[in-house]
């Protein structure tokens, strides 16, 4: 089969075998993919720089139809329309008890969907049965973008908000960075009650944060003061940056209230001081990472009810090279997303 993998020499398209469906396994054959910031730092790194073998075929974002089922495969059916729920916890530890496998207590025996494990890239992948989450009733491009941008942006919100201690119904909060996760946030926290000033340099971002129901939207020009002047010195209660860069650091510091949250989802190499006079009093911050099983089913619940909905741009699978180029480039607005021919019916396997 065609899959787009990294490997010691970089990142192309090879003709790979067709995985197995071992047991406890399904293959899914993948209707579309969506494309992370994610991919592109592991793209930048060195081979040894990898705590994981190569090649490996990329994409964590995972929608399709399950084509196979091996033994032992529970209730996964053949034909089902599922996701994938990309972390790989242990299974026996207490996070992942309690469905966290996000923050397994390190005993995980594989790497993530697409980050170490091979991904969605590929026309078919061997996914455990019990990270496949029913997806009827959505579109695969939606489906693929809610298990990494939507699940991360409503876990961040989740944790600030739980942090906080109070309703979001009221609190400010400044997102930072509206791009493939920032828009998602931008929605979700509108959904909950809370005033939503987003900031961006770029207008079309800014356009889409409009889109999206922000009551405030910021260029990054004099955004500290702007925002001072818009809370009447109240500040953000929470701030979230996507980006993670000195600039927007600089900024969550800036705006950050007494008391308030700043977390840092984007995966910028910068880092944010933290100490006595380096944040403001009470300050809390919080480095979330993907998102729980249950969040993942609450987001997709959301996104099938129509209350939240990405903006995708979708391309061919051919065109994988090119969509990520044009993700490094800052040229997508939304998320991302290949998706397989329309036309492609699943082989017979």
């Amino acid at each position: 089969m065609r899959a787009f993998v990294l490997g010691r020499e970089g990142c192309g398209f090879r003709d790979v075998p067709d995985p197995r469906a071992t047991p406890g396994h399904a293959i899914v054959q993948t209707s579309a993919a969506g494309l992370c910031h994610s991919d592109l730092t592991l793209v930048s790194r060195a081979p040894a720089q990898h705590p994981f073998s190569l090649p490996v075929v990329l994409g964590h974002e995972l929608a399709g139809v399950v084509v196979e089922v091996g033994a032992g495969a529970g209730e996964v059916q053949v034909g089902d329309p599922v996701v994938g729920y990309g972390p790989r916890g242990c299974g026996r530890c207490s996070r992942c008890s309690a469905g966290a496998e996000n923050y397994c207590h390190g005993h995980a025996t594989s790497f993530p969907l697409g980050l170490g494990s091979d991904g969605a890239l590929a026309e078919f992948v061997a996914v455990p049965a019990s990270h496949l989450v029913p997806a009827a009733g959505l579109p695969p491009a939606q489906a693929a973008v809610m298990t990494d941008a939507g699940l991360t942006a409503l876990h961040a919100l989740n944790r600030a908000f739980a942090m906080i201690g109070r309703p979001p119904l009221g609190l400010v909060l400044v997102v930072i960075g509206v791009g493939g996760l920032g828009h998602l946030a931008v929605r979700l926290a509108k959904l909950r009650g809370a005033t939503v000033i987003a900031v961006d340099r770029e207008e079309d971002a800014r356009t889409l944060a409009r889109r999206q129901g922000a009551d405030q939207v910021l260029s990054g020009e004099g955004t500290a003061e702007e925002i001072r002047d818009l809370t009447d010195g109240r500040l953000a209660d929470v701030v979230l940056d996507f980006v993670a860069h000195h600039s927007t650091l600089e900024l969550a510091r800036a705006v950050l209230a007494r008391d308030g949250v700043v977390s840092i989802v984007g995966v910028g190499a910068d880092r944010l001081a933290v100490g006595m006079h380096a944040l403001p009093l009470g300050a809390r911050t919080d480095l979330p990472f993907w998102g729980t099983r249950p969040e993942l089913h609450q987001v997709l619940e959301l996104a099938r009810s129509g209350e939240v909905e990405a903006v995708v741009e979708e391309l061919p699978f051919e065109h994988t090279p090119e969509a990520y180029r044009r993700l490094a480039e800052g040229d997508i607005r939304g998320r991302a997303v290949v998706r397989m021919r329309a036309d492609d019916p699943a082989r017979g396997r």
